[in-house]
């Protein structure tokens, strides 16, 4: 990750604190400022009560994430598609890392930053960790992403969702009355962060999609306190086991609906070690931001691509925007009735996230709510184009229902008269540079 944002800074593409900022509420507040005018990552040099620098919005941009696998622009789901399959994960098709010596140095869990992000979060918390575990009876590794609260240098409380893989590797564990081992990687190498984002089926491995993102071998070491091996250029690592049949308040917490999940019974994380790389960079997310946002979509939005180009021609890509529970798609329209036929497959594909589904002609860019939202507006009459189904289950935490249903929007062109919606250009608008007419310091704000 410090190499990959070393090299973003390198071209001015990362905004940099250098003045001291709290853990405490200023750090997140600078971070959300800062999304709501610019996709660039925040590097904090300085922060109170801790040597590391703290890096956010790493990921909460769809530009890099496509940069980051390789994938052509408006090509992200079908490049995805490609590394996940898993033909593609042969371990021949990926070519041998180099050997490296990273130094890391033991380190307490009090030395790392204590960020508390939201006003009623019951304290600090590590909320860009990976976990990385194996299955207790398979072996297969798996890679993702859980929040923890920190209670002290000996624990840690994670929430564990009911869909993870992690939670069944957890439940085959504690019917042997086993704890799990588990690392926690903090600052990760970027294709261990879209692997852990990646939505495998459980006999695959997120490990091996990392290589093949990497398109090498990912050099790895072995943990000093629990038998797993971790990335060597990790920033940091925490090591430890879920402990069996043992569950303690946690929460509330600020998650991604934008409301605060009150307080649970969760499970316990014993912290066994913790180790840096010289100078480490500590990677801090805020729940709910963009950065959070685009990681959650890389899982849905390929998942629900997969599905689409199994059984549909003409599916081009998937975004999901404003927010993750709602799917757009692009399609090139193939025939009459082709759009409709998409949003009931899409529907299909994944029963907890869609609770909206727009689909909407080539021309329109997906990653844009604002043009999403003008298809809607201009190519679809409210009457015939739009359609509710009441009283389908929606998203897995959810005892009051309040995400049952689904709306379904054909916001495509009229297939027999799409040459009546040629989108109006200006030639040249899209190019030119501004700042030669008005000049640098004039342009305001950039979104």
């Amino acid at each position: 990750m410090r190499e990959y944002l070393e090299h973003l800074i390198a071209r001015d593409g990362v905004r940099v604190v250098e003045r001291e900022v709290d853990p405490k509420f200023e750090l997140a507040a600078v971070t959300v400022r800062s999304q709501a005018e610019s996709d660039a990552p925040v590097l904090f040099r300085r922060v109170r009560g801790s040597s590391m620098p703290v890096v956010t919005n790493v990921y909460g941009s769809r530009r890099r994430l496509t940069e980051l696998i390789g994938a052509e622009e408006g090509g992200f789901c079908a490049r995805w598609q490609q590394l996940s399959i898993r033909q593609a994960c042969a371990p021949d098709t990926i070519v041998p890392s180099r050997a490296t010596d990273v130094p890391v140095r033991p380190t307490s869990l009090s030395s790392l930053p204590r960020i508390t992000y939201f006003e009623k979060d019951a304290g600090p918390y590590l909320t860009a960790g990976i976990y990385l575990a194996k299955d207790p009876e398979t072996g297969v590794p798996n890679l993702s992403f859980h929040r923890a609260m920190m209670v002290s240098d000996a624990e840690l409380r994670v929430r564990l969702g009911r869909t993870h893989d992690l939670t069944a590797y957890h439940a085959k564990a504690e019917a042997k009355g086993e704890a799990l081992e588990c690392a926690i990687l903090l600052g990760a190498p970027p294709p261990y962060v879209l692997a852990a984002a990646a939505p495998l089926a459980p006999w695959e491995s997120e490990v091996e999609l990392a290589s093949k993102i990497a398109g090498h071998a990912v050099p790895m070491r072995r943990c000093r306190q629990i038998d797993l091996e971790v990335p060597t250029h990790c920033e940091i690592v925490v090591e430890g086991r879920i402990l069996p049949n043992v569950l303690r308040p946690e929460a509330p917490f600020g998650e991604f609906q934008g409301y605060y999940v009150q307080q649970i019974q969760s499970h316990v994380f014993e912290v066994l070690g913790v180790t840096v790389r010289d100078d480490a960079w500590f990677h801090a997310l805020v729940c709910g931001s963009s950065e959070d946002l685009r990681l959650l979509e890389v899982a849905i939005a390929t998942q629900i691509y997969r599905a689409l180009v199994a059984r549909l021609p003409g599916v081009l890509d998937v975004a999901c925007v404003p927010h993750v529970m709602g799917t757009v798609v692009k399609i090139r329209q193939q025939y009459e009735g082709h759009a409709q036929q998409v949003l009931l497959t899409a529907i299909g594909a994944n029963h907890d996230w869609s609770k909206t589904c727009i689909v909407v002609d080539e021309d329109v860019d997906i990653d844009d709510f604002n043009d999403v939202w003008w298809a809607v507006l201009t190519r679809s009459r409210p009457d015939q184009r739009a359609t509710i189904l009441p009283n389908v289950p929606g998203f897995f935490r959810d005892p009051h229902k309040d995400h049952w249903g689904r709306l379904l929007i054909d916001a495509t062109r009229p297939f027999d008269r799409q040459g009546e919606y040629e989108r109006k250009r200006i030639p040249g608008a899209d190019s030119l540079d501004l700042a030669t007419y008005f000049g640098p310091d004039r342009l305001g704000k950039r979104r």
